[in-house]
């Protein structure tokens, strides 16, 4: 039995090994080969960390599958920088 350690990076530029976070390694891999998350050979931002937990949070609260709750971050964060934008225009 693996026992698995929650890890908790500071930056979205820390990297965490795969084996140090509270989630299973093969899965983190399953979801950087279908285009969720981004993976640097054994490790992960801590950015993409906080995408899986959104991830799962989506999953488990509306009950929709991997793609569809990968489809809603994108546009979640996309809508983000869209508000981030136009927030900027108007203070010029």
């Amino acid at each position: 039995m693996m026992t698995l350690i929650r890890i908790y990076c500071e930056t979205s530029e820390e990297m965490c090994h795969l084996s140090s976070v509270e989630y299973s390694p093969d899965f983190l891999k399953a979801l950087a080969e279908i285009g969720v998350i981004t993976l640097h050979n054994d490790y992960i931002s801590s950015g993409e960390l906080r995408k899986v937990k959104r991830l799962l949070r989506l999953k488990g609260m509306l009950g929709v599958n991997t793609a569809g709750a990968a489809i809603i971050i994108d546009l979640l964060d996309r809508i983000e920088a869209l508000e981030a934008e136009v927030h900027a225009l108007k203070r010029r």
